[in-house]
């Protein structure tokens, strides 16, 4: 079984969500499938059909939760150092060809988005800052093209 790295925001995050579909969304499900039932033939009832492929979705979701909870490995973004660009680094980035200022911090793949500036640890951006420092210049090959970027700060 391959580990899962997140952060602990993430780890909870999964947790939150998991709780949420096993006591509030199954219970929820199963009354509507109680509440389908009465309304006649089943074969011809198509909010019995929905709610039973509504309860598949969630039950799939939840063991999906549940594996990836079971192979997590929580690394605390607190504990790191250094100015090497690992896991749970913030990196400070300037575009080279525009001089916009971007800022990422690299996590797991459960917790990325880029509108909140959290890319995933297997993205292309990530992937090509692993291992650099402060003052490296970077390529990042992007489905929209290549992008050059000056490493000007690594944070944990």
């Amino acid at each position: 079984m391959e580990k899962i790295p997140m952060t602990a925001r993430g780890y909870s995050a999964l947790e939150e969500e998991l709780k949420r579909r096993q006591q509030i969304e199954r219970p929820r499900i199963i009354q509507f499938i109680s509440e389908a039932r009465t309304h006649g033939d089943l074969a011809e009832n198509s909010e019995y059909h929905s709610a039973k492929e509504a309860q598949a979705l969630n039950e799939m979701r939840i063991a999906e939760l549940e594996d990836k909870l079971s192979r997590a490995e929580v690394i605390d973004v607190s504990k790191l150092s250094g100015s090497t660009v690992k896991f749970g680094a913030t990196v400070t980035l300037i575009d080279e060809d525009t001089d916009e200022k971007r800022v990422f911090q690299i996590v797991g793949e459960n917790e990325a988005d880029v509108k909140e500036g959290r890319v995933s640890i297997t993205s292309p951006t990530a992937r090509a800052l692993i291992g650099k420092k402060t003052g490296d210049s970077v390529e990042v090959n992007t489905p929209g093209g290549g992008k050059s970027y000056e490493i000007v700060d690594v944070a944990f």
